[in-house]
Parts: C-alpha cells; sequence; structure tokens
C-alpha cells in the first residue's frame, strides 16, 4: 500500500509522477509556489489534523484545490498534505534563511515599531537590501545578523537543537513555538544543510547503523521516537515526558522508554 504522506494525488487528479500507477483521472505537473505565512500547518484533510510545519519561503507544489485548502507537496522532501488556500503564494527565490532559533519581520528598520510575524528558523526570504543592521527583504525587514546566505549552513546539527531546549513539545510541530522530536531533528540538520524525513520512521533510515559507541550527533530510536546525542552521556529530544526539548541522561532515557518498548536503530548521519 502506498505510504499517503508521498502520494501527490486526490480522488480528482495525480501528480504527472505517479503515471503509470494511477489510473482514472487527470494528470498535472502541478503549480510550484511558496508558503507566503510565517508558520502553517500542513494538514492530513482539508481543516484536518496537523501531521507537519512549514515556513515562509518553502517550495510548495499544488496538485488540486478543494474550496479553502490546496493540496500538494513540500518540494524539499516530498510530504503531501493539505494547506490552507491562502498559505501559498507566488515568490521570488529566496536568498537567505533564518539561521537563528527565531526572529521578527517588521514593517521598518526599527526595532521598537510592531512586528508583522514571528519567523522560525528556516525561514526564507530574497533579500533586496540593507539598511544599518537591518536586511530588506521582499517582506518586511529582518535582521541582518539573524539570517544566513543560503548555502551558508551551521556545521553541528547538536548546537542547534541545543538552541530549543525549553521548547514546548508540539505534535508535529517544526519551530521554536512548539515542536516534536522528529521536527527537532529535522529543522536541526536542515540547518547544516542536510534534508532528513519530517517523521522519526522516515529517519531511521537514514546515514548508516552505528554498532560500537555512540558520538555527537548520532540518532536513537525507539518506535515512534527520537533523540540526538549530545556527547558520551546525554541526549536531547523533544519530548512527553517533559513536554519540552531537554536534555536527559543516556541510560536513564533508555530504561524510562523500556517499558514502551526497546532502542530500535541507532544511526549516523553526521560527521
Amino acid at each position: 500500500m502506498s505510504d499517503r504522506r508521498f502520494w501527490p494525488a486526490t480522488e480528482r487528479v495525480a501528480h504527472e509522477a505517479l503515471r503509470g500507477q494511477v489510473e482514472g483521472v487527470p494528470f498535472t505537473a502541478g503549480q510550484a509556489l511558496r508558503v507566503s505565512r510565517a508558520l502553517v500547518d500542513l494538514l492530513r484533510s482539508p481543516g484536518g489534523a496537523r501531521e507537519r510545519q512549514l515556513v515562509l519561503g518553502e517550495g510548495f507544489t499544488v496538485v488540486d484545490r478543494d474550496g479553502a485548502h490546496v493540496f500538494g507537496f513540500a518540494r524539499k522532501d516530498g510530504y503531501c498534505g493539505w494547506l490552507p488556500e491562502g498559505a501559498v503564494a507566488d515568490g521570488p527565490a529566496p536568498s537567505h534563511w533564518v539561521a537563528s532559533v527565531g526572529t521578527h519581520l517588521y514593517p521598518e528598520p526599527r526595532s521598537a515599531s510592531r512586528e508583522l510575524a514571528a519567523l522560525p528558523m528556516g525561514a526564507r526570504v530574497q533579500v533586496v537590501g540593507r539598511v544599518d543592521k537591518w536586511a530588506v527583504t521582499t517582506v518586511g525587514y529582518v535582521p541582518f545578523g539573524h539570517l544566513r546566505a543560503i548555502g551558508d549552513w551551521w556545521d553541528d546539527p547538536v548546537t542547534v537543537a541545543e538552541g530549543f531546549l525549553g521548547t514546548p513539545y508540539l505534535w508535529g510541530g517544526n519551530s521554536r513555538a512548539g515542536i516534536d522530536c522528529s521536527g527537532l531533528v529535522q529543522v536541526a540538520f536542515a540547518a547544516c544543510g542536510m534534508v532528513l524525513g519530517g517523521d522519526s520512521d522516515l529517519q531511521d533510515s537514514a546515514g548508516v547503523a552505528v554498532e560500537g559507541p555512540l558520538r555527537r550527533g548520532d540518532l536513537v530510536f525507539w518506535k515512534g521516537h527520537v533523540a540526538l546525542v549530545v556527547d558520551a552521556a546525554r541526549l536531547i529530544h523533544a519530548n512527553g515526558f517533559t513536554m519540552s526539548v531537554a536534555y536527559e541522561e543516556t541510560g536513564a532515557c533508555i530504561a524510562r522508554i523500556a517499558a514502551e518498548g526497546p532502542v530500535t536503530a541507532q544511526r549516523r548521519v553526521w560527521g
């Protein structure tokens, strides 16, 4: 059975990538748009449950429309779902990304002005100029020090994850406002220029298996959960136990989760 998360088709239409796999519906190349909101839920169905979240400037290909929602897939990883109609639009190719854990978008280059939106890490903008410490973008002003040029990535996913310490746990979340275990891993590695799947079962096939001692940046998996190795003694993860992003001693974490199941995989995808 096909994985709905990567099946770009509805009952009415299918993306051209599914030619030969789907019958009885027309095919489309889709419409290549970009997320136009700071943060938006990618939904399982129109108005339904959150699967993941997307951020400003990310590419999204629309395959179908259904009233107030559009169906398609995130171009970074192919994850399919529904977005509100107003959450995508034509937009310029971004030149920079938000490299801090978060920042704000302003209507003018003045910190005392009322912000337009909170931009999560990974949000993408096109910078068209600079005024003192401010980047001038096509959607407003952003502190220049919070941006990096696309391609200028962080070099340690654990350092990125540590920036999210204390962030509240949120199922399907991908930002400082709320994040889950796989969202933390996806954001941390994306900030280092590596695209991983959005869910832990998609991440546990990345890289290579680790049989020996774990090192910083390795991933430890349980059924439905993932954590990053900080050092020989600690993990960092977004978890329902503390309802936050937190450090946890590795042995204690494994023992605590053992009631629900054992470690299922250890993977090295970095370094």
